[in-house]
């Protein structure tokens, strides 16, 4: 039987219900060490970034985990077709757990950054891989359906990351051990439960494997492409953005992504990207938005969780509880697309109005001050939630829809790559952003609060000797925000021109994300309203 009768055989034996729900459970543990991972690290992130006093560059953290499983992300697509799904996704979960153990005895933000690319090299296959599954063995009509279960899981991680992750970081030691080294521990028990469970139940009847070359001079170039660029994002506020090491770094970047390109057209079928998919516009412009709201919803959602805690002077617990409106905007989102899209067919109007919401949440959040009520925040965040549900589960489901079936594997893989390729980016530049901005906003609330006399009383009092310690340190040194734990116990009054600070700085990388997130609005109204494809029914020709 030849690969096309293979393939198009494959798309007409989509399993029943009964068949999908022991497959389904291993699937969903793997994804929720994933997810689980993410939003319990936001949370913790500033007193890990305080207590490695690294808070600065604590944008390596993220980005170092971000690189990694963005690399790997369409190298599990294309392998798994070769060695299959099951091999490849143990293998994802075993590196994940390896990673996170040793992130726990990080001792440094560099050093943790080291391990949490180990990290990233595991998790790049989890969420990838899951998809993938889920488009072997069911039609893509049934897709939204069975996504609904994923989405709970990410919504239940979700609830549960930024509270277990404000516990475990609000507590000083637990067994001897820093309280935020369990945030990384936590991922080895449940890893291994993940591994017994998939190991027992992830059988994919019929599938079709196909050999393929590795594209590993793609994935060298296009690290190579992302690394340079990364480094000047972060390091550009310190070098100077025209710099000979800025400029060396652009040029690496750039002419590594020329080669990239150029290597994936060499490469044909067998690229980690093949060109090709672009031929299809629903696939070209859903690449487009994955980028641009990568980029963009990172602004929010890696300065929410510092804004809490920094700004509004919650414990980490209290600001993983605060989080949850984003939450429930996220599984509210997804829910609703995915129940709608299951009923009528069509996707098109969620990627729409969920660039629309991520717009004007983003927008609304550069009124954020120090005095703003959580009310407010509170809106604010689920309106950002819910853009982002309507994002990221329609534009899968309209790219497995586009491609044939046996590009399900580096179709789903390719969407995750351009959104991660955004967020790494957004990450970098925007934590850049923060810190780069801070220095100067705090230096010019400090100018105009001298005059205040409750301010003056403050500053004389003895009693805050500590604090005006602290402020001096702040201001002159050029690490001075890199351990912002002291803010917390501080006179409200002294530390009122660093809040302000922070604040406005935030404001400004909201309106940078809402600008760049604007103009994926134009895109997601040139996507073709296509209706997917019921059981058996052929992808679109174009795709074909």
């Amino acid at each position: 039987m030849s690969q096309n009768s293979e393939n198009k055989e494959l798309s007409d034996t989509y399993l029943e219900h009964k068949q999908v729900v022991p497959i389904l459970i291993g699937l969903m543990l793997g994804l929720f060490l994933a997810a689980l991972d993410q939003t319990i690290v936001a949370t913790a992130i500033r007193t890990i970034g305080d207590d490695l006093k690294g808070l600065s560059i604590q944008a390596w953290a993220t980005t170092a985990y971000l690189i990694t499983s963005t690399i790997t992300t369409p190298l599990y697509g294309k392998l798994s077709d070769i060695f299959g799904r099951k091999p490849l996704f143990i293998w994802a979960i075993s590196i994940f757990i390896t990673g996170s153990a040793l992130s726990a005895f990080s001792t440094s933000m560099y050093n943790l950054a080291t391990f949490r690319a180990i990290q990233g090299l595991g998790a790049g296959g989890l969420f990838t891989l899951a998809l993938a599954v889920i488009g072997d063995i069911v039609s893509p009509r049934d897709r939204s359906k069975y996504q609904g279960y994923f989405i709970a899981v990410f919504g239940t991680s979700s609830v549960l990351g930024p509270i277990i992750g404000g516990f475990l970081a609000g507590q000083e030691s637990i067994l001897g051990l820093a309280g935020w080294r369990w945030v990384f521990f936590i991922n080895v028990p449940i890893g291994l439960i993940a591994l017994f469970v998939v190991g027992k139940t992830l059988h994919i009847p019929n599938f079709v494997k196909v050999n393929h070359a590795i594209d590993w001079w793609g994935a060298l170039t296009l690290t190579m492409g992302l690394v340079p660029l990364l480094i000047v994002a972060q390091e550009g506020r310190f070098w100077g953005w025209s710099s000979s090491e800025s400029i060396i770094c652009y040029a690496i970047g750039l002419f590594s992504l020329f080669m990239f390109v150029y290597i994936e057209k060499r490469m044909e079928d067998e690229a980690i990207l093949p060109l090709r998919l672009f031929k299809d516009k629903t696939f070209s412009i859903i690449s487009i938005i994955g980028v641009i709201t990568g980029a963009g919803m990172f602004g929010g959602l890696a300065m929410l969780p510092l804004y809490l805690q920094i700004v509004g002077g919650s414990s980490p617990t209290k600001a993983g509880l605060e989080l949850l409106p984003l939450t429930f905007g996220i599984m509210s989102g997804s829910i609703i697309s995915g129940r709608t899209i299951s009923k009528i067919g069509r996707y098109k109007i969620f990627p729409v109005m969920g660039t629309i919401l991520l717009t004007v949440s983003l927008l609304l959040m550069t009124t954020l001050s120090p005095e703003t009520p959580f009310w407010w925040i509170g809106i604010m965040s689920y309106l950002f939630g819910l853009g982002l549900g309507g994002v990221l589960q329609p534009t899968v489901l309209a790219v497995q829809n586009a491609v044939s079936p046996r590009d399900i594997g580096v179709g789903t893989s390719s969407v995750t790559l351009f959104r991660q390729m955004g967020a790494t980016i957004g990450t970098a530049a925007f934590i850049s952003i923060l810190f780069g901005r801070v220095g100067r906003e705090t230096e010019a609330a400090f100018k105009n609060s001298v005059t205040d006399p409750a301010y003056q009383q403050a500053l004389v009092d003895p009693a805050n000797a500590d604090t005006v310690a602290k402020l001096t340190a702040a201001q002159t040194q050029p690490d001075g925000f890199d351990d912002t734990s002291w803010l917390t116990t501080a006179n409200r009054t002294l530390i009122h021109p660093i809040l302000e600070g922070f604040t406005n700085s935030m404001t400004l990388v909201f309106l940078i994300g809402a600008i760049i997130v604007s103009t994926s609005i134009i895109f997601a109204f040139m996507l073709p309203n296509n209706k997917l494809r019921e059981r058996g029914e052929k992808s679109a020709p174009a795709a074909d």
